[in-house]
């Protein structure tokens, strides 16, 4: 029989609390990484890994899941009973297709990709343009400005509002909701965030079950009318559909999933750019040429993979198993950090260099195998149309203080800027 991960593994404590560590985690990430494909944590008692091949075999192993509870009880798994503290989050997590396995994933994937169809997303385009018009315009000529609140949360929080069809009044409350319901996928969290949470989504579904059963009564062109209406066909030729609960926190996950990495990967991406000027003059250059978005799209790649937006994932053991020479039990944890694979040089050439026409560009960020993000499509889009935008708009930006150390927020499994201070020439 295979040792326990604490008697086979190297013993290392992930920093997660540690500032510095959250603001630049890549040197310790490159050391642990050189020295081991996985180590054990004592304190979150889980293993991690740190290549890239091992992080993208478990991805695509079915013995390992985002959920564990469809195959094994509480009390099989010596877990304690579930905390009251955060009910109406752990029910938001049972109905949505991320936190599901087959055949339940199976199945709400194809309901949802019923009504999130590439063709949906790519017809988006022109309205992501003219809305990144309008934001660049409200700017106006100002000197300075933050490009986090005034330029990357605003485009992703409208286009899945709009998407959706969530009516511009309750906009503003969507952001704060979203943050406060990711905070609790980070090991670290409190119980004040565990409040927060719960409060952002008792309150979010109620607006959204009140959008459905309007939708429902008075079908609109929107992605809530779509899903409503969405309607799979069984090998028996009987009919399928969401229920509420399931639509509800289907429409939630949208918008976490839909905005998180758009607004920290634009926020990190520009300050990449910033850092390592060349490559902005390069797309400034390039920004006027109508034929220039390939460029840009692949531009985001690169800086997806370079300063990774969503850094840490983690997956459950589904049955006992062997990772590294360690023995797994069922529902013990693996966390996989797809930040440190993203600059494995065993699967990237140069990878501490940024590269913007990097190809192949195996990066992690999007996941692979049953779970590869969905939105993904819509979140390159946003990217790379943003990015274009400005560099178009404001070529000569750059840092206000090149000198200052930025801030971040969240913790290291939704890492983001807290501000990016920036002037225009």
């Amino acid at each position: 029989m295979s040792p326990s991960p604490a008697e086979a593994l190297p013993e290392v404590t992930l920093p997660l609390t540690d500032p510095d560590f959250i603001r630049d985690p890549y040197p310790w990430l490159s050391e642990v990484r050189a020295a081991t494909p996985a180590f054990y944590d004592p304190a979150l008692g889980r293993v991690f890994l740190t290549r890239h091949a091992e992080i993208g075999a478990t991805l695509r192993d079915r013995r390992f899941g985002r959920s564990v509870l469809h195959r094994y009880s509480r009390d099989e798994l010596g877990w304690p009973p579930p905390d009251p503290a955060q009910a109406a989050f752990d029910a938001f997590n049972t109905n949505h297709l991320l936190e599901s396995e087959p055949p339940k994933h199976t199945r709400l994937r194809s309901l949802v990709g019923l009504a999130f169809t590439p063709r949906r997303v790519e017809a988006l385009g022109p309205r992501i343009e003219a809305l990144l018009s309008r934001q660049l315009a409200t700017l106006g000529g100002a000197g300075g400005f933050d490009l986090v609140s005034a330029y990357a949360e605003p485009l992703p929080v409208t286009v899945i509002a709009e998407l959706l069809g969530v009516p511009e009044s309750e906009r503003h409350r969507l952001r704060p909701w979203s943050a406060a319901i990711v905070r609790l996928y980070e090991p670290t969290y409190t119980r004040a965030d565990q409040e927060e949470a719960e409060r952002a989504v008792r309150d979010f579904g109620a607006l959204l079950r009140d959008l459905a059963r309007a939708r429902r009564r008075e079908p609109q062109d929107d992605l809530i009318t779509a899903l409503v209406q969405a309607e799979a066909v069984s090998e028996s030729g009987e009919g399928d559909r969401l229920t509420e609960g399931e639509l509800i926190d289907t429409c939630i996950l949208l918008l976490n999933a839909g905005h998180e990495a758009s607004v920290n990967g634009l926020s990190a991406g520009v300050l990449a750019l910033m850092r390592h000027r060349e490559h902005w003059e390069t797309l400034v250059a390039a920004a006027s040429r109508e034929d220039s978005l390939p460029l840009f799209r692949t531009a985001v790649e690169e800086l997806l993979r370079f300063d990774t937006p969503l850094p840490l994932f983690e997956r459950y053991a589904l049955e006992e198993l062997e990772v590294c020479g360690a023995e797994l039990r069922p529902g013990e944890k693996v966390g996989l950090l797809y930040a440190s694979g993203n600059r494995d040089g065993g699967r990237f050439e140069r990878p501490d260099e940024l590269s913007l026409t990097r190809d192949p560009n195996p990066h992690l960020t999007f996941g692979l195998g049953l779970h590869y993000c969905l939105g993904a499509p819509l979140a390159r889009l946003e990217l790379a149309l943003s990015l274009r935008a400005l560099a178009r708009a404001y070529p000569g930006l750059r840092l206000a203080d090149p000198g200052a150390e930025p801030e971040y927020v969240g913790g290291f499994v939704i890492r983001g800027l807290a501000r990016l201070d920036v002037v225009t020439g």
